[in-house]
């Protein structure tokens, strides 16, 4: 195993390379966040229906696979598996603008790469939390966590407003483009790292992919943080995709706003991303890391109430507020418990407890998207977005059914029983074999990266 420095984040050459990958990538899948939707609803006319289940589409592979997915990602080297993503999603999205060109696209095509680009994204996702730890020391975990998050809402604002500004002057195709490029920046990246990830190591007695996967959703279910943070993210994803599937179609036929300013309005959002990236560690240090994630999330949700208060006019103005400081709580909390899961996990269970945690949290993703555009088209947009944020303003008190309630600071190692996983299983042991784990993430709506709440990562 190569010797990772131990000087800051930004003096580390892998660390650069992979946080330049990642920003570039997320940049890109911003773009397409309101490329796609626009694509669908300007250039085939969509229904309300139609552009929910383009967002269900993406995140339908987790329900589908996520949970396998774990246990290869945990046997398979995760640099070449993340190279072979990108570049099936490259191709893919190039078809779109192709098909476009020749006037043959149709919403089968635009479901079908929001489909297998969702299938990319979910052995990304889980591969690449598997690999970051091997690249980060221990010690720099929670800096980590902070500017990948911060980067992420920077790449978000960035992305979405030129999303918006790339359809108003170009057409929405064109931002498909865009983001097919990061794909091939994230690769280059991705090659450019100097660390040789060691091979995953064999189980000492032969074990059956059923058996990897039940160790992983056992020990999910009976850890009581885990479990407690796993239905809370389960129930705030679907909520809050529920109203993100319906919000450019809300955007651009209630609020009569026009392509570009879809784009700007969505990105404001992002800017309590940024806030939340930089808070995280100063709450977290005042008021201890249990407090402080519970304070984030119980202060920032109710804000939500905003987005269905918006009008044409000034009033639009409400939209991308309530949407600030939502991502401002949602952020600053994942920064936190980012952290929590990288020294709490056992890290021979890493790739399964992560698929565990995020098919949960990123399989409500469809079915939040799907039951936003039901809802919408039955009781209207505006009345889907005010039963959604009432939900989400009061979801937070799940937080306090278990034992989060009474700690300041969350835990370092499993209780008890807890800490050694049994069975033959645990031999597998992750790339992270260092002692540095990765959190599973939360997403942020665009089409590939994990609603940022399961803390939903966005590949």
């Amino acid at each position: 195993m190569s010797t990772r420095p131990r000087s800051g984040l930004l003096r580390q050459h892998d660390f650069r390379l992979l946080w330049a990958g990642e920003t570039a990538s997320r940049f890109g899948s911003n773009i397409t966040g309101v490329a796609m939707p626009l694509v669908a609803v300007v250039t085939l006319d969509a229904s309300t229906f139609w552009v929910s289940a383009l967002a269900a589409a993406a995140w339908l592979p987790w329900l589908l696979i996520g949970l396998p997915a774990g246990a290869w990602v945990d046997r398979l080297p995760r640099r070449p598996l993340m190279v072979t993503c990108n570049l099936l999603s490259l191709v893919l999205l190039l078809s779109v603008p192709a098909a476009a060109w020749l006037d043959v696209l149709t919403m089968g095509q635009l479901l079908v790469v929001s489909l297998f680009t969702g299938l990319a994204n979910v052995f990304f996702s889980i591969a690449y939390r598997v690999y970051l730890p091997f690249v980060v020391n221990r010690e720099h975990l929670t800096e980590a966590n902070a500017k990948l998050q911060g980067s992420e809402s920077a790449a978000q604002l960035a992305g979405l407003g030129g999303g918006g500004v790339l359809a108003g002057v170009f057409g929405a195709v064109t931002g498909l483009l865009a983001d097919a490029a990061t794909f091939l920046a994230s690769t280059f990246c991705l090659l450019g790292i100097r660390a040789t990830e060691p091979p995953p190591k064999k189980p000492e007695r032969p074990t059956t992919l059923r058996k990897d996967v039940a160790e992983g959703l056992r020990h999910t279910l009976r850890d009581p943080y885990l479990r407690v943070l796993t239905t809370y993210g389960t129930v705030t994803n679907l909520l809050l995709t529920g109203y993100q599937a319906i919000l450019t179609v809300f955007l651009v036929r209630e609020l009569h706003v026009g392509e570009a300013t879809v784009g700007w309005l969505l990105a404001g959002s992002s800017v309590g991303g940024l806030l939340g990236a930089v808070v995280a560690t100063p709450i977290a240090r005042r008021f201890g890391t249990a407090r402080g994630m519970l304070l984030c999330k119980f202060a920032t949700a109710p804000f939500g109430l905003l987005i269905p208060l918006a009008e044409p006019g000034w009033r639009v103005v409400l939209l991308p507020l309530g949407g600030a400081v939502l991502a401002l709580g949602v952020v600053s909390a994942n920064v936190i418990q980012g952290a929590f899961r990288q020294t709490y996990c056992p890290p021979q269970l890493l790739g399964r407890i992560t698929a565990s945690v995020s098919v949960a949290n990123f399989g409500a993703i469809p079915v939040g998207s799907l039951l936003g555009g039901v809802l919408g088209g039955v009781l209207g947009l505006r009345p889907t977005l005010w039963l959604l944020t009432s939900g989400l303003a009061v979801s937070s008190v799940l937080l306090l059914i278990g034992p989060l309630r009474g700690r300041r600071d969350l835990p370092t190692e499993p209780p008890g029983d807890l800490a050694k996983p049994a069975g033959p299983a645990s031999a597998l042991v992750s790339g992270a074999d260092a002692g540095v784990l990765e959190d599973s993430g939360v997403p942020t709506p665009p089409l590939r990266r994990a609603p940022r709440e399961t803390d939903p990562a966005q590949r």
